[in-house]
């Protein structure tokens, strides 16, 4: 069944379905062969219909109807004026190649008195503009994670821009960007992204680089960017170290060990030690992955007399020291490791000194000492006493055979500008600051002193 048509003589008849025309007769005509850019405006001529005579100009072609239609699936994307073939587009509806195709397909009918005398195929390409941006596919350009032992050259990742124009894209590492230093393009249109330099993770977790995809082939070189987030996975490159931890220079995570001292007397025994600069306590160089570790006394341990936790590093005295023991220090070599690779590990020495039992507190030999000095030019002196023997602040310790305690400090309460005392109880006088009758009423001075036994924290 024909589909109705408007009978109006040479006037347009615009339908989603058909567009109708009238016209004298058939002959003249041809297929429609042709090309028209995407995004053309409406009533863009396509082409001119090839029939050869005008409207009916008597009664007997008047008396005769003639029709055209045009139809198919593309028929709505096209309307007549007169004998010409114009684009019917709209502004919501733009001739787009993308989304619409490379053709257009319609069919060109011709009827008198309602028969069909012709058909003309209508074939118009739609070419192509350059109406597209490039765009990342989502997929590629996630938060990507790469472990920190990834090899240099190796291809961390490959993003991917598409361009709906079919345009050949580039991708470029934009060097403004925070780190672009860690990567590289080998192949501009690859888009695989190359690890430049070695990564660590303990001076860096994450790093950021901006990537631009822009076409080639073009004029206008659109392009797009987007910024890629890498995170570093820690990796198992670094070895335990004891605490604190003194890097041997400023960022650099290699640790000076530290030196772990302690006293105890030779009485004590069972007790857990207590170190200076603090516990025996190490940790994974990987923050990461903070690997369990396991501690051992390699040597010194002197047959058990102490004893490691092998998970807390605290260091047990188990027994008492001998009296009769001639060695006043134990040094220890502590080892630590890691449980699941014993061959990643650090050693340190601890020392133990075997400080004598303090039963007795230092006491000054006098309660007075009294000496003299002569004023001079000379800016020190040493005080002596009044048969011309140098002044010497003496103090016994009872815990000593002989009464001389080696580690007995003395000082002078309160600290004095113009006086100071030598381990050895020697007094200094600043004598360039000294005048007899000025400062000092009868040119005495009245000095307190105080002593200190340094290893057993005895005071007097």
């Amino acid at each position: 069944m024909l589909r109705p048509c408007s009978l109006l003589l040479w006037q347009v008849a615009v339908s989603l379905s058909s567009h109708v025309v009238t016209a004298s007769r058939c002959g003249g005509g041809s297929d429609i062969f042709t090309a028209l850019r995407e995004n053309s405006p409406m009533g863009q001529f396509i082409s001119e219909l090839g029939m050869t005579a005008e409207a009916g100009a008597n009664k007997a072609e008047r008396a005769t109807s003639l029709r055209l239609c045009v139809s198919g699936d593309d028929a709505a994307w096209f309307y007549l004026e007169g004998r010409t073939l114009r684009l019917n587009a709209s502004d919501p509806r733009v001739l787009d190649r993308e989304a619409h195709g490379p053709m257009l397909i319609a069919e060109l009918t011709c009827y008198q008195d309602n028969v069909i005398q012709t058909k003309f195929r209508i074939l118009v390409e739609i070419l192509n503009e350059n109406d597209n941006r490039p765009k990342f596919v989502k997929e590629t350009i996630h938060r990507f994670t790469v472990s920190e032992l990834t090899a240099v050259n190796s291809v961390l990742f490959t993003v991917k821009a598409m361009d709906a124009d079919g345009d050949m894209i580039s991708y470029i590492i934009d060097p403004s960007s925070r780190d672009p230093q860690f990567f590289r393009i080998d192949l501009p249109n690859s888009g695989k992204i190359v690890l430049n330099k070695p990564l660590d993770y303990e001076t860096r977790t994450q790093l950021q680089v901006l990537i631009w995809a822009q076409e080639v082939n073009t004029e206008e070189k659109f392009n797009i960017s987007a910024v890629l987030t890498v995170n570093i996975e820690d990796g198992d490159d670094q070895y335990p170290h004891f605490l604190p931890c003194t890097p041997i220079s400023p960022g650099d995570p290699v640790c000076v060990s530290p030196n772990y001292s302690t006293n105890i007397s030779q009485k004590q025994q069972d007790l857990v030690l207590k170190f200076s600069p603090g516990p025996i306590r190490a940790e994974d160089g990987d923050r990461g992955l903070n690997t369990s570790l396991i501690y051992s006394i390699l040597s010194g341990g002197d047959q058990s007399q102490f004893r490691i936790n092998n998970r807390t590093g605290e260091i047990q005295l188990t027994r008492a020291v001998p009296l009769r023991h001639q060695e006043k220090t134990f040094t220890l070599t502590v080892m630590v490791c890691q449980e699941d690779d014993r061959l990643k590990y650090s050693v340190v020495s601890v020392l133990i000194r075997v400080l004598n039992e303090n039963t007795f507190p230092p006491v000054f030999n006098r309660t007075t000492f009294k000496g003299f000095i002569v004023e001079n030019l000379s800016p020190a002196s040493i005080v002596t006493t009044y048969g011309n023997q140098v002044l010497q602040i003496k103090a016994s310790d009872r815990d000593f055979s002989d009464g001389l305690n080696p580690n007995i400090h003395y000082s002078i309460l309160p600290p004095s500008g113009l006086y100071q005392v030598t381990d050895g109880g020697v007094l200094i006088a600043r004598t360039d600051r000294l005048h007899a009758f000025d400062r000092h009423k009868g040119g005495t001075s009245v000095l307190d002193f105080t002593l200190a036994d340094r290893k057993n924290l005895h005071w007097n």
